[in-house]
């Protein structure tokens, strides 16, 4: 009775194995993900169609500072033999930048001068060294090549024709003028 015993048991557990086997592949199947339940509104949301702010400009086209009746200086000064701009030149230039990325049909020059001491050469040099000055900063401040051209006078172009250290100090300088 024990061999008997022992072959149903053994065959039971066969059996179990067999169907436990049949009943999983090994693997699990996974359904695709659910998409995500529609949250998006019925009506779009509203567009803004205000326009952006254009600059007004007097009747020669010269720029007043945004919100004012005053015309944005276009005069930018600078120390004997250099083509640094100064940070207060730096505040200026971004809202002149503003102005003409907001009007991009406008152009400007920007007309680098220089005092009368040093050759001629040389001082043409140095004014399209600071008319440089002027154009790299407005270029990275997203003002567009097309707008802006530059032009060195060096010293033919005196704003004070006097002979002294108050004169030259006003000749040293990059003009923008709009176009």
């Amino acid at each position: 009775m024990t061999k008997q015993w022992i072959r149903s048991a053994a065959t039971a557990l066969m059996v179990l194995l067999f169907a436990a086997g049949c009943g999983s592949s090994g693997t699990k199947e996974t359904l695709p993900p659910a998409p995500p339940p529609d949250t998006t509104p019925d009506t779009p949301p509203p567009v803004d169609t205000t326009p952006e702010p254009t600059a007004a400009f007097d009747p020669n086209g010269n720029p007043f500072i945004p919100g004012t009746t005053r015309l944005l200086p276009r005069t930018f000064y600078f120390a004997y033999d250099r083509s640094v701009l100064s940070q207060e030149d730096l505040a200026v230039l971004e809202m002149h930048a503003t102005v003409l990325r907001n009007n991009r049909s406008k152009t400007i020059v920007v007309e680098g001068h220089c005092d009368e001491r040093g050759t001629r050469e040389y001082n043409l040099a140095l004014g399209e060294r600071r008319a440089n000055s002027v154009r790299t900063f407005l270029r990275s401040a997203g003002v567009t090549d097309q707008q802006m051209e530059n032009v060195s006078y060096g010293e033919e172009r005196p704003e004070d024709p006097g002979h002294s250290d108050a004169a030259w100090s006003r000749n040293r300088r990059a003009v923008l003028v709009y176009r």
